[in-house]
């Protein structure tokens, strides 16, 4: 089990787990999962830890298909600017490895961010926390468990 999937179990939140062989090659982590796993790439979301003008980390939970925009995201969470936060950061925050973070189950909470689109799923598929594994959430309970804010990025 991983954090994250311990943390639903321990809130009741209805969810499921689907797993696959991860390329260790492949780099392109949401991309394999929607592949590997036949699901609508426009219900699979990638989790992106950013660092704001501040050295504050935020999470962006966004399309696999889409890329972040970077001045959106910066306005939406009322900064001057963000980037991508450098490996060691990102595993030292969320205690997951690379190309496994889960916005649930971190081990700092981060103000968290996911695109609104999401509001278009009845059911979503983000990382459980470990390459390979996907879990599948209703938007709400992930934007409740996490304390997210919907918003255009």
């Amino acid at each position: 089990m991983t954090p994250a999937i311990n943390l639903l179990k321990k809130k009741g939140i209805k969810f499921n787990v689907l797993s696959y062989d991860h390329d260790p090659n492949n780099t392109q982590y949401g991309l394999e999962a929607v592949e590997k796993l036949g699901l609508p790439a426009e219900q699979v979301f990638k989790t992106l830890v950013l660092e704001d003008n501040d050295n504050h980390l935020l999470v962006a939970v966004l399309p696999v298909m889409q890329q972040v925009n970077l001045k959106m995201l910066a306005k939406a969470a009322g900064v001057k600017r963000v980037q991508m936060a450098a490996q060691q950061k990102v595993e030292n925050s969320t205690g997951y490895i690379f190309g496994g973070v889960s916005p649930l189950g971190q081990k700092k909470r981060l103000a968290t961010f996911i695109h609104h689109c999401a509001s278009n799923c009845e059911l979503m598929y983000v990382s459980a926390g470990k390459r390979g594994l996907e879990v599948s959430i209703a938007v709400h309970d992930l934007s409740r468990l996490t304390g997210a804010k919907l918003v255009d990025f």
